[in-house]
């Protein structure tokens, strides 16, 4: 074990194998296991300060790669790049695991896919983490992102890839303008050292391609109704521009014992580490079963 968690391999049953982490429980076991869930271009390795933090409160959990990312397999069919093929993935990850419900906490895209699993498979989801996306998608906030994964080029240092990460992820961390520390840590949680010795960002340039020849959203909020019955806490981004305030406030009138915190001064997405955040969690771990 190192650092806390093994690694391991799950194979999908179209074919890309699938890493995954798992962090066991720290000491006796208070609830079931969680299951959590990045977003589009990021990797296990996101979750590397929260996981343990969870595993803390006494849960086993579970982080995964989403295909074609970090150290999981690339899809040779760029169709296949799309949350309802992740969650097909995660459920049947859970099952190989002999998981039979989970708490899933899941980032961004890691929240639709969350989404998904409750309007399809309900059963699995003890409870849900939703960080920073909802039914409602804000069309800036999508420009951004597609903006921002534009450039692909790899660098030949890690304070270029810290340079690299800040130019554009400023935005969203404001406050860390000037933490050196911060931005290195942010680029070694996207970028890896490639065959030719440079670093090179750990997504397959085709989930972008995918998502940009996907065309309009479909209509999520059917995949929202799951949660007027399964617990649920709300993260949002104060300055994010992907949920809006009255994204927010239909989603709380459609689940009306949504639990929701706020995190200020940080936008898409907060890492769930940050002191409003982790104290929101921590409660609602402890509320759940």
């Amino acid at each position: 074990m190192i650092g806390g968690f093994t690694d391991h391999y799950f194979t999908t049953a179209d074919g890309p194998r699938l890493h995954y982490r798992d962090y066991p429980a720290v000491g006796e076991e208070t609830g079931v296991p969680v299951l959590c869930l990045h977003g589009l271009t990021r990797n296990v390795k996101d979750f590397e300060e929260l996981a343990p933090m969870i595993a803390a409160l006494g849960r086993r959990v579970i982080v995964a790669s989403q295909r074609g990312r970090g150290q999981s397999e690339p899809d040779p069919d760029m169709e296949r790049y799309q949350p309802l093929t992740y969650a097909g993935d995660m459920i049947a990850l859970l099952e190989s695991l002999e998981i039979a419900k989970a708490v899933f906490v899941g980032t961004s895209m890691g929240g639709l896919m969350t989404m998904i699993t409750a309007a399809t498979r309900p059963d699995l989801i003890a409870a849900a983490v939703i960080n920073d996306i909802g039914p409602e998608i804000d069309e800036e906030g999508l420009d951004r992102i597609r903006e921002n994964t534009s450039s692909r080029e790899p660098v030949d240092s890690w304070e270029e890839a810290a340079a690299r990460s800040r130019e554009s992820n400023l935005d969203a961390f404001p406050r860390r303008a000037d933490d050196p520390t911060f931005w290195d840590a942010f680029a070694r949680r996207c970028w890896s050292e490639n065959t030719d010795g440079q670093l090179a960002l750990e997504y397959d340039g085709q989930i972008i391609e995918a998502m940009n020849a996907g065309g309009p959203l479909p209509d999520l909020w059917p995949f929202w109704q799951p949660f007027k019955s399964i617990p649920v806490l709300l993260v949002r981004g104060g300055i994010t521009d992907l949920l809006t305030e009255a994204a927010v406030a239909e989603m709380k009138r459609r689940a009306p014992d949504m639990a929701y915190v706020e995190v200020p001064g940080v936008g898409h997405a907060p890492f769930m580490t940050e002191p409003e955040a982790w104290v929101a969690i921590e409660r609602f771990m402890g509320e759940v079963g």
